[in-house]
């Protein structure tokens, strides 16, 4: 019934005591109940009957069924959580220990739990779906949606044939979330599609950094540029203590990303995610933090935004077609030396490799115009005394920011400059020959510092050379070089 404070109320056979209230928290004049085609039930007051404003609605209090309309997550103004719960079983409509909802945290998702655990999560939203569900973008029944926009963070769907009814159930018995279609003819609901789906929708199922892929055998496997953290534990099934890296990671003095594709993203919890940034900024604000382990665009859809992740990457899975691309940090030498590229995955090894000398070419670009036409500019000084001086100033990084949005290894890019400027010394003595060049381009020991460059205005005749260049083909690393960083 509604009482007198215009609420709705469930009372006992004799009238005497109240079971249940919408407890609203302002009194309604005159309320009035309707339920509404939706099946939403729905209180209002009456000179608000056709405003669609409502005092309170069963929809945001959810059981174990998802109407389309509803709402699957948070109404961040009022605190409200809108999430499913299983019946405890086909005949006791009290709350069982499966539930789903939406995961509140700076990058969300939704979360199904078996009591106080994870049991499946969709991955992130992506601007086109969510990464763990690629199936769910393309089908022929309704479309859906996922809303984070200051006031409220949740999931929806509507039908795109408004004759054809569909629901979502939460299934205790089988531990699945079930969607239904309604066979008219039959009169009967009828199963489209469980999720869990298979073995590899496990939560976390191939530990840190594993990747489960359903048609291997078994299904764990470990990422492209890592191994199993303790073998005989995988070798004997047990994948839980997940995979590490080959070469472990070395944030003073560089690292690398490889890029992977067609992926569940990794669990969301320990990431953040900045709507502002494009990729290239993505990639350098995770580079400049040791802590930040991966990242990727956070909406596919429209090539912009930034997610990254921290500590270790867990719940990762293979899809044959679809998923989405993801940079994940490795040591320097694992990011150029890769050489895998498959359908399953993509190590982004060619970029890395082409880079240095893609870099050293743009760099050295200007330096080697100056023999031919070195154009002063404001100050009677050109670009050739312009690299010098940021390089002089320790901010020899400044020169990257003409780049194109391709990757690139800030050790690299300040070891071409290096190169560069040496190419450009005064004394020929100082420059080093084109095979010491492609040398200095691969090796990893300590280059000579350049000095002032010549053939700008202001410079006097040839000095003479105070070191010439003499260095030993050697690749080994004797000597750590420091990594500059933009101020």
């Amino acid at each position: 019934m509604i009482d007198n404070t215009g609420n709705f109320v469930l009372v006992s056979n004799n009238n005497s005591t109240v079971v249940w209230s919408s407890n609203l928290t302002k009194a309604a004049q005159s309320g009035m109940g309707e339920l509404l085609d939706s099946g939403n039930l729905v209180l209002r007051d009456e000179k608000d009957a056709t405003s669609g404003i409502y005092l309170w609605q069963s929809f945001d209090y959810p059981s174990d069924s998802l109407l389309p309309g509803m709402k699957l997550g948070w109404d961040l103004r009022t605190g409200l959580d809108r999430r499913l719960s299983a019946w405890k079983s086909p005949d006791d409509p009290s709350p069982g220990d499966f539930t789903w909802g939406t995961q509140l945290q700076s990058n969300p998702e939704l979360v199904m739990w078996k009591g106080s655990k994870k049991y499946y999560r969709s991955g992130p939203w992506n601007g086109v779906g969510f990464s763990g569900a690629p199936a769910l973008r393309a089908n022929p029944m309704f479309n859906f949606d996922f809303v984070d926009d200051g006031e409220e963070v949740y999931y929806t769907y509507d039908l795109k044939d408004k004759a054809v009814f569909t629901r979502i159930v939460m299934n205790q018995t089988t531990y699945s979330r079930q969607r239904h279609t309604w066979n008219e003819i039959n009169q009967i609901w009828v199963l489209y599609t469980p999720v869990p789906k298979d073995y590899c929708d496990t939560y976390n199922l191939c530990g840190a950094h594993g990747n489960c892929i359903g048609t291997q055998s078994p299904v764990c496997q470990c990422l492209d540029k890592f191994t199993p953290k303790s073998p005989e534990s995988w070798n004997s099934m047990n994948w839980s203590q997940g995979c590490t890296r080959n070469k472990p990671l070395d944030c003073k003095k560089g690292d690398g990303f490889v890029k992977y594709v067609g992926l569940k993203l990794p669990d969301a919890t320990n990431s953040w995610v900045s709507n502002t940034m494009n990729l290239k900024e993505c990639r350098s604000e995770c580079l400049q933090n040791c802590s930040c382990m991966a990242y990727t665009a956070a909406n596919i859809k429209e090539g912009s935004g930034c997610a990254i992740w921290f500590g270790d990457l867990i719940d990762i899975r293979q899809f044959p077609v679809a998923g989405q691309e993801i940079y994940i940090r490795l040591n320097a030498s694992e990011s150029r030396g890769s050489k895998k590229d498959n359908n399953q995955i993509h190590s982004g090894a060619k970029e890395d490799l082409e880079l240095p000398l893609f870099q050293f070419t743009t760099i050295a670009k200007a330096t080697n115009d100056f023999s031919f036409n070195n154009k002063i500019g404001e100050g009677g000084f050109g670009p050739v005394y312009k690299a010098w001086r940021l390089w002089k100033d320790g901010k020899p990084l400044e020169l990257i920011e003409a780049f194109p949005e391709e990757s690139c290894n800030l050790s690299e890019v300040t070891r071409c400059i290096n190169i560069s400027l040496l190419c450009v010394q005064q004394h020929p003595d100082d420059r080093p020959s084109m095979s010491t060049v492609v040398w200095m381009l691969g090796g990893e020991n300590t280059l000579p510092q350049p000095k002032e460059p010549g053939f700008f205005k202001g410079s006097g005749p040839f000095e003479p050379s105070s070191s010439p260049i003499n260095i030993e083909l050697s690749s080994a690393n004797e000597i750590t070089t420091s990594l500059l960083y933009p101020r």
